[in-house]
């Protein structure tokens, strides 16, 4: 270990993690930047995404971000790991550049072959003709695709789809409309080669510092040789993990005092702070993570934090917030944690 490199141990990381996650403080940030700024909002289920800003932005509606999507300053679509993911339509170009390569090739050796190449390529064109004319919902593209079940997850992989509203918002909340991105959000520019290197920044604006293995997770590359090569034309800083792994950061993002105060925070489903690449912050302690994670709950379950940690989970019911605390928790943090439940339960409502 070189004598200049600081260790970070998993309470400054943690910290790190929520500031860049804006879980510190809300921020009274314009929406699209804000999601810039968190790496984008993992988004299977729809109201994920606007609990998951209402923890993140001052004065937050759930008007703002319906109405965002349907100005096309935030677009949704499966990019990182195959999963939904709310971001800007530029992130979404650097995304898709960066993904799509690494996507296929999954995919076909997964499906080994099933449908072929040439068949999903077909596929693609047919249903991209078809767009030019507008969005389509999902049953008219499987019907154009008819490759059996896996067919038009198969063609999503050649051609850049998108989840248009009012689909896939609060009110309605599947995502099943669908339109070709160049059509919705506009043409990508010219950054194939520096897709890969914007991908990783927007992880440790988000997320870091990381080791190049957990912005492969995050991201879904096969392996970290993929992040290695766009590591190398950046400017980052270095520091250790206490375990001794190599993490890297960019420059001037926020590492705060690790006796930064964290407030009490609902998360929804799939908040990303909770995924693997994230678990040296500490944020979900190993032996709670079965509880969020297993094979009973398949979508994740929403939780609460406090002080930085998953300290239970909560959920909706007949206009109130019902909490589950894993374990005891002390009266100051119990009002804490009723009066956000409050808030939430009439963002809710």
């Amino acid at each position: 270990m070189a004598a200049s490199e600081r260790v970070l141990t998993s309470r400054e990381l943690n910290r790190a993690l929520l500031a860049r996650q804006l879980l510190l403080e809300r921020k009274s940030s314009p929406l699209p930047k804000a999601v810039e700024r968190i790496g984008g909002i993992q988004a299977q289920y729809a109201p994920s995404m606007y609990i998951g800003l209402w923890s993140r932005l001052a004065g937050f509606e759930r008007e703002t971000l319906t109405r965002a999507l349907e100005r096309r300053s935030v677009v949704q679509g499966t990019l990182l790991r195959s999963t939904i993911h709310l971001v800007t339509p530029r992130d979404w170009w650097a995304f898709w550049e960066a993904v799509r390569e690494p996507r296929k090739e999954h995919w076909l050796r997964a499906r080994k072959g099933e449908p072929s190449q040439s068949e999903i390529e077909a596929a693609a064109k047919r249903v991209a003709a078809r767009l030019v004319d507008g969005p389509l919902s999902r049953s008219e593209i499987d019907a154009l695709v008819g490759l059996g079940p896996r067919g038009v997850n198969a063609m999503s992989v050649w051609l850049s789809l998108v989840r248009v509203p009012p689909s896939g918002t609060w009110d309605r909340r599947r995502a099943d409309l669908f339109a070709a991105a160049e059509d919705w959000i506009g043409p990508p520019p010219e950054m194939r080669r520096e897709a890969a290197a914007e991908l990783v920044r927007s992880y440790l604006r988000g997320f870091g510092p990381s080791t190049p293995g957990e912005i492969a997770d995050w991201a879904g590359f096969p392996t970290v040789k993929e992040v290695s090569a766009c590591l190398k034309p950046l400017r980052l800083r270095h520091f250790r993990a206490e375990d001794g792994e190599e993490l890297v950061d960019l420059p001037r993002l926020p590492l705060p005092d690790p006796q930064t105060p964290a407030p009490v925070r609902f998360l929804p489903t799939w908040d990303a702070t909770l995924l693997v690449h994230a678990r040296r912050t500490g944020i979900l302690a190993e032996e709670d993570r079965p509880r969020v994670f297993n094979p009973n709950t398949p979508q994740s379950v929403p939780t609460f934090a406090v002080d930085g940690v998953v300290a239970g989970t909560w959920k909706f019911v007949r206009g109130s917030i019902r909490v589950e605390p894993f374990r005891k928790l002390d009266q100051a943090v119990w009002r804490e944690l009723n009066a956000e439940a409050e808030r939430l339960a009439a963002f809710h409502a």
